[in-house]
């Protein structure tokens, strides 16, 4: 191996809306095109439009602020490698896989046309995947020459109005012209503004945090074979390291295969970590079967069929979030339509009878088969008056189709089937997942431990009494059901007492109810009343004064309130 210039790699994005120009702009910045680079797939070159990760680099001498960050490691170059995101909506998958590696991002925006509703997608993916940006404006070669700068300040003034209150606020704004005329033009038009936008590039670069420990996982965006050597892997490794002669797992067809040799950027290295960009030759596999999807240390990365999540909804999302619906999940580097269900927690009372959650459960991404949870038919909001944000939740995800993924990677949920060209925000929800379910069977072997409650309430009524201490009630449950569950659960009386069911009566689904305290006077009194006015019984002197004393007796009223956990495959009422 040569022992050739050390280079510091540093990922920048490149996302805007669809044809705002990224790829030109890309293209204007790079002089290095690395193999998945400039709209290399064919549907791509039809369209014009960018349809994978494209991936290109230039390099630049290590700039001043960098070499006292580095200290040991002498880096003496910085290499900027662009990863050209796609604009269009149907692929905002495709987006959010890139978002993951991303140190910088680039929003590229069309000075004419401002904000649009994918830049807006793009800024989102942004804020929950990356910690810095730069905005460009691009194409001011189509502003006319005389109103050009005036222009150009009321858009860099409007950006900054947009961005006040994201991440991003006070983020540098320049202006260029990466392909003037157009990308049909010849190219001898000279771009405007990318020396400038290179030095502001360099200003705003720092030294990625990269940590070559735990297990390697690379998200692979090409795939080819070299005949007599192998099969070829390009992509970025997001996490732990890779060396020459190490065994890989491709979880998607479930085989391992050894590292034969790694490049960078056309040059050998003997090993490669997080955030660099890299080709990986392994024993032959048909390149076909993979060509995108994650490579990863054997045996690191589980299969999921589903999974529990934090969630937050994203505040652009003008949609209901409701339990038992479908949203496309992005996790890991896959997106897969899920069936979604919330809940959040009850929490124990202490002491006082106060209900607040320890600063450790408080952690947004805590969890715990241990508590105790309520079913929520929608997401939450805001909290009651006083709160701040939305209260804690997690929702429940069940996959259509199993995803293999990283633990605790970020999960973006949205509704990719919304129109693409409505001005509306596609992006939902946004969380970490928690825990993951490899079991096929996850419904019997896992969910039974997921303490999931919903309260319900049967009303009836209170038919007749038979002793001071006994009543018969009805309507409170079908023909049908089966009594024996219910041997045993509390009821109210809308009088105030309190009693317990002793088990049916008769055949129509009445019960008997027990009142260890015994009936209140008012209460007997009340149900004579409401028997008698039926025309029943009772001598022609004895009730005309209860019945004019109570014209519209109401009947004595039965209250059961029981919860019931969702996932208890013996489906127990349980009262507290």
């Amino acid at each position: 191996m040569t022992d050739f210039p050390k280079t510091l790699n540093f990922n920048v994005g490149v996302l805007g809306h669809v044809d705002s120009g990224k790829t030109s702009l890309a293209r204007a910045l790079s002089s290095t095109a690395s193999t998945a680079a400039f709209d290399k797939n064919p549907q791509s070159k039809e369209r014009g439009i960018t349809l994978d990760l494209g991936f290109s680099a230039f390099t630049v001498p290590l700039p001043e602020h960098l070499r006292e960050s580095c200290g040991e490691k002498q880096y003496d170059s910085l290499q900027f490698t662009l990863v050209d995101c796609p604009g269009h909506a149907s692929l905002i998958r495709t987006i959010i896989g890139g978002a993951q590696i991303i140190d910088l991002m680039m929003l590229v925006v069309d000075v004419v046309k401002g904000m649009q509703t994918q830049t807006a997608e793009c800024l989102l993916i942004g804020q929950l995947t990356c910690s810095r940006m730069v905005v460009i404006l691009n194409k001011t070669d189509l502003l006319p020459s005389d109103k050009r700068q005036v222009a150009i300040d009321k858009m860099t003034k409007r950006m900054h109005k947009t961005l006040e209150n994201t991440r991003f606020k006070d983020c540098p704004i320049i202006a260029v012209a990466a392909k003037p005329g157009g990308p049909e033009a010849p190219d001898t038009d000279e771009p405007q503004g990318i020396t400038e936008l290179i030095d502001l590039l360099k200003a705003q670069s720092f030294l990625p945090h990269r940590d070559p420990s735990g297990s390697l996982l690379m998200a692979v965006d090409h795939c080819f074979s070299i005949r007599g050597q192998g099969t070829v892997i390009t992509g970025t490794i997001l996490q732990g390291s890779l060396s020459v002669n190490d065994n890989v797992e491709i979880p998607a067809l479930k085989v391992t295969r050894k590292v034969k040799s790694v490049q960078m950027f056309r040059k050998p290295v003997a090993s490669a970590m997080q955030g660099d960009r890299v080709g990986v030759c392994v024993t032959q596999f048909d390149p076909k079967l993979l060509e995108r999807g994650v490579v990863c240390t054997p045996g690191s990365l589980q299969t999921l069929y589903a999974a529990i999540i934090s969630v937050q909804k994203i505040e652009y999302y003008r949609g209901a979030l409701n339990s038992r619906a479908k949203f496309h999940i992005t996790v890991g580097h896959e997106t897969v339509m899920a069936r979604i269900s919330f809940f959040n927690r009850v929490l124990p009372a202490n002491e006082n009878g106060d209900s607040k959650p320890t600063s450790q459960e408080q952690s947004a991404n805590s969890f715990s088969f241990d508590w105790e949870f309520h079913h929520l038919d929608e997401h939450l909001t805001s909290q009651a008056e006083g709160g701040k944000g939305e209260p804690q939740q997690w929702a429940l995800l069940e996959f259509e189709r199993p995803v293999t993924c990283p633990p605790l990677c970020l999960v973006i949920g949205s509704r990719l089937d919304s129109d693409i060209h409505g001005n509306t925000c596609r992006l939902a929800f946004h969380g970490k997942l928690l825990e993951g379910f490899e079991d096929k069977n996850y419904t019997e072997t896992a969910l039974p431990r997921l303490k999931i409650s919903k309260d319900k309430q049967k009303e009836g009524a209170v038919e007749r009494v038979t002793d001071d201490y006994t009543v018969i009630g009805r309507n409170l449950f079908k023909k049908e059901t089966n009594l024996q569950l219910f041997v045993g659960l509390k009821v109210t009386l809308s009088t105030g007492e309190a009693g317990s069911i002793e088990g049916g009566f008769g055949q129509s689904g009445k019960i008997k109810i027990r009142i260890p305290e015994g009936l209140k006077e008012e209460t007997k009194q009340l149900l004579s009343s409401s028997s008698k006015k039926k025309g029943k019984g009772g001598s022609k002197n004895e009730s005309p004064k209860l019945e004019e004393a109570k014209p519209d007796a109401q009947p004595v009223t039965i209250h059961l309130n029981f919860k019931r956990y969702i996932y208890d495959p013996h489906k127990k009422m349980v009262q507290s």
